[in-house]
């Protein structure tokens, strides 16, 4: 497989998106687009799929494109679902079309072998039979269950209808497909937003071993770090290729601009000094001849260009609190949240300049729990209690607080009426918001310029306790690097949501995870985290291996009598959590509830929760049932 753009370039009227895009990806590469958010990192995915929008670069190249070895290229936007009224499970499975028909086709022969033992019936089903071995026919269903799980999606799900499905289940579907379609050129745009850390991890393990090529846009750096092997970074509209990993193409992008300014200003040098000499020598008659040939020297000189300066621009964040709070921050103790039922229980206690990094799957309880700390939400159970002289200063991930219809500096001097205009110009200045931007309304702007303007409000208040949800959420890798290092400066204390690993692992110097149910604080940060939830991970396979051991040496009776126990046990809880579930259908009917958004996503969160772990009880039965069916055999 080989892709190759030469001195291509995209335009929309007069504006030059990309001025020169020279591009390439072959066999299995794996390759990131990176740039600053608008720098043209989606164009050029779309420049990749439909060549036509394509013109000649400023490059001395003539316009070329070689496609070799491409039979399909797969997109998240291509993917469109042709009948709503179908299930999830028939969508996902037209990707195995061709598989399909192989099993039907075998169904067939074996009975046609049934009534014909003919030697070329026997051929005909070895032949088809290898083909479905050469399909992955063993493990495709494997795959897509694998799949399906990993994404948030439970066995109930599988049968229900598209339409049934909210816009960003219907998006995770379409992903799953675009996945198990196995395309020759995989194209991915920001693969990573909404999906949680469990997700991450493992998309990351399954485009690791993906077959093919891959081209990748996020903002995710650690995502990047552990898939790419090639980056292409955009910048002032022209394409730089490096190889290697995220982490080498910052190393060596650095490493290039200090080589390109050195060859530059020596160059500078050189030329002056060349200058010099002719002009002291031009005029007199015996150096004359010297002076031209300095002159003739630099101009068979191949000019150096000054090397473009990193495109850092990002916002400033200087700011004081105002009053500094007590040793005891927060107190947390047996505190249960949610709305009707309960989501999840926790205790822990936060300190004075401590940040608390808080992750977990997505549904599990972590945003509630800021909602309930900073009073949107009332607690179902349990106690918190903040310390003297505490400051909150709240970011919501959904940007409640600011008012589409305001401008921009509406928005933020309404907020401060004291300050003059000029006071409240330089603010927003400070986060990006220079000259007529500040009259664009709220709902003009893009989701980092509103990521922006709330934290521009919520900084110049000065809280000496900052919480913070999903703060990164839209923003580029220079500003979520000039949030890390302000909040990393920060001589408050932080809370904060984040699906960012690197993020989290940077800022946070103790965890609060939200897994299987339970709430578990880690003191800390995010490496300790990972190293006991690897302890634990090992912990669970020892027992798991002297469990086996064990079960040679015991009595088959006495051990089907323990698996019949634990199959009804588990057949309670199924039944127990739908119950559970069918309860809380009926509160998103109440005309209360449906009409409250946000008390509808907390229910639903729920329900999904409930549903994961009927899905997972399920698969223990499934076990379970097969052991019993060998003990009776056995026996």
């Amino acid at each position: 497989m080989n892709y190759r753009i030469i001195n291509g370039a995209v335009t929309y009227g007069a504006d030059t998106i990309l001025e020169e895009i020279n591009f390439e990806i072959k066999d299995q590469e794996k390759v990131a687009i990176v740039g600053r958010n608008g720098s043209g990192k989606t164009t050029l995915l779309k420049a990749l799929i439909n060549n036509d929008i394509l013109s000649e670069g400023t490059g001395t190249d003539r316009l070329k494109v070689y496609q070799e070895g491409i039979k399909l290229i797969g997109y998240l936007e291509q993917i469109n679902f042709q009948d709503d009224n179908i299930t999830m499970i028939d969508e996902i499975l037209k990707v195995y079309k061709p598989i399909l028909e192989i099993e039907k086709k075998l169904e067939n022969l074996v009975i046609e072998m049934q009534k014909n033992s003919s030697e070329e019936l026997a051929q005909e089903y070895s032949k088809t039979l290898d083909r479905y071995e050469f399909l992955n026919g063993y493990t495709y269903k494997k795959e897509y269950e694998t799949a399906i799980s990993k994404f948030g999606f439970t066995n109930q799900d599988k049968n229900k209808k598209i339409s049934e499905f909210s816009g960003g289940q219907r998006t995770k579907i379409a992903f799953i497909k675009l996945l198990l379609s196995k395309p020759d050129l995989l194209i991915l745009d920001e693969p990573t937003n909404h999906l949680d850390i469990t997700t991450i991890e493992w998309l990351e393990g399954y485009l690791k071993d993906y077959p093919k090529a891959i081209v990748i846009v996020s903002h995710d750096r650690m995502f990047l770090n552990k898939i790419v092997n090639k980056i292409y970074e955009i910048e002032y509209g022209t394409i730089t290729g490096y190889s290697g990993n995220y982490e080498f193409f910052e190393k060596q992008k650095r490493v290039n601009y200090e080589k390109q300014l050195k060859d530059f200003e020596f160059q500078q040098k050189e030329i002056k000094r060349l200058q010099s000499i002719a002009d002291r020598f031009r005029y007199k008659p015996t150096k004359a001849k010297m002076a031209l040939s300095k002159l003739k020297q630099i101009e068979r000189m191949e000019k150096k260009e000054e090397p473009n300066r990193y495109d850092l621009k990002t916002f400033k964040a200087n700011f004081e609190i105002n009053t500094q709070s007590g040793n005891d921050v927060l107190s947390v103790e047996d505190l249960e949240i949610g709305y009707d039922t309960v989501l999840a229980k926790c205790s822990f206690n936060l300190y004075k300049g401590q940040k608390l990094g808080i992750i977990g799957s997505n549904g599990t309880g972590k945003s509630t729990l800021l909602k309930t700390l900073v009073g949107n939400l009332n607690p179902i159970n349990g106690k918190f209690e903040f310390g003297h002289k505490v400051e909150l200063g709240y970011f919501d991930q959904q940007m409640l607080g600011l008012d589409p219809e305001k401008t921009v500096f509406e928005e933020f001097s309404e907020e401060f009426p004291d300050l003059t205009v000029t006071e409240v110009r330089n603010s927003l200045a400070a986060f990006m918001f220079v000259g007529q931007e500040v009259f664009k309304k709220v709902n003009m702007l893009s989701g980092g310029e509103k990521v922006r303007l709330s934290i521009s409000k919520i900084l110049k208040k000065g809280p000496n306790l900052l919480i913070l949800d999903e703060p990164t959420n839209h923003m580029d890798i220079i500003g979520k690097e000039t949030l890390e290092n302000m909040l990393k400066e920060y001589q408050g204390t932080l809370i904060f949501v984040s699906h960012d690993r690197f993020f989290v692992n940077k800022i946070a110097d103790s965890i609060l995870s939200f897994e299987n149910g339970k709430v578990k604080y880690y003191p800390y940060g995010y490496e300790y985290y990972l190293e006991k939830r690897e302890e634990t991970v090992e912990e669970s396979s020892i027992q798991k291996n002297d469990k086996v051991i064990k079960q040679t040496y015991t009595n088959p009776l006495k051990e089907k009598g323990k698996l019949e126990r634990k199959i009804k046990k588990i057949e309670e809880e199924i039944s127990k959590r739908e119950e559970e579930i069918c309860s809380l259908q009926k509160e998103l009917e109440k005309e209360e509830i449906y009409s409250d958004y946000i008390k509808v996503g907390e229910i639903q969160s729920k329900i999904d929760s409930l549903n994961q772990e009927i899905q997972e009880n399920m698969i223990l039965w499934e076990e379970y049932q097969e052991k019993m069916t060998e003990f009776s055999t056995n026996c």
